[in-house]
């Protein structure tokens, strides 16, 4: 008789599904089964409408056990925190330039960077999906290309199209146990980035630089030059000081 254990198969790690406001709580069910193909496990999610429900288990089939350990938080400041790399996915482009790519384009990228920290991949409302502030918060843009007389998938059939590419990139080069990151691209987590943001805000208003009643859109451009130059936890800290230090009571 043989006793042996079936083999476990090691799942993604260190990538992040993150759900904002889902209205039917059947996708949420729909989007851990999506994940749980291809061996993706991190789902949180932010303020859904009815979580849990009885549509989201029904939906998840044997996908349940995510449903069981998914987060539940307020905002998507919360959901991100720790994470140093995310990615908004939107079915339609926006005024300010972040990156954008394919799922094809940036699996690669995401698999290289769950390998120092957290990776999040970000996906709105099932009707306006994710609005100006959530991409703002974010470092890339992903689009799926799909045809155009029917551009717009569902929330689960996007999440199956991206993890899919994600899967099998990591297949290919499978050594994604999370590392040390060195202190050359040890780049700081969504938490450190808004408090220099908020820090740069508040020189900037001080300074008269940007008018605290109409801001316009100077800090957009401001983070999305940040976004793309990407500094270093490092590089970071010294933008800190020298911003601290042109205003002293």
């Amino acid at each position: 008789m043989n006793d042996t254990a079936p083999a476990q198969h090691p799942t993604v790690s260190n990538v992040r599904i993150v759900l904002v406001q889902t209205f039917h709580p059947g996708n949420i069910g729909a989007a851990a089964r999506a994940m749980k193909n291809m061996g993706i496990r991190d789902l949180v999610l932010v303020r859904p409408r009815r979580f849990p429900d009885d549509e989201a288990t029904a939906r998840a089939g044997t996908a349940s056990d995510l449903l069981e350990s998914a987060r539940v938080v307020d905002t998507l400041g919360e959901a991100i925190a720790d994470c140093g790399w995310v990615i908004g996915t939107s079915a339609r482009g926006r005024e300010f330039q972040l990156p954008q790519g394919t799922p094809s384009a940036w699996a690669p990228q995401i698999v290289a960077e769950s390998r120092q920290h957290p990776v999040a991949i970000v996906f709105g409302r099932e009707r306006m999906g994710l609005h100006n502030d959530d991409i703002m918060q974010c470092h890339g843009h992903m689009m799926i290309p799909s045809h155009p007389d029917h551009p717009v998938l569902n929330i689960a059939q996007a999440i199956q199209v991206i993890c899919y590419e994600i899967y099998q990139h990591w297949l290919a080069a499978p050594d994604t146990a999370p590392a040390e990151a060195s202190g050359a691209n040890d780049y700081p987590d969504h938490q450190m980035l808004e408090s220099f943001y908020q820090t740069l805000e508040e020189r900037l208003v001080h300074s008269g630089f940007i008018d605290a009643e109409q801001p316009g859109h100077t800090m957009e451009r401001l983070k999305t030059l940040f976004k793309r130059a990407r500094p270093t936890r490092r590089e970071l800290g010294a933008l800190f000081g020298a911003i601290k230090s042109l205003h002293r009571d």
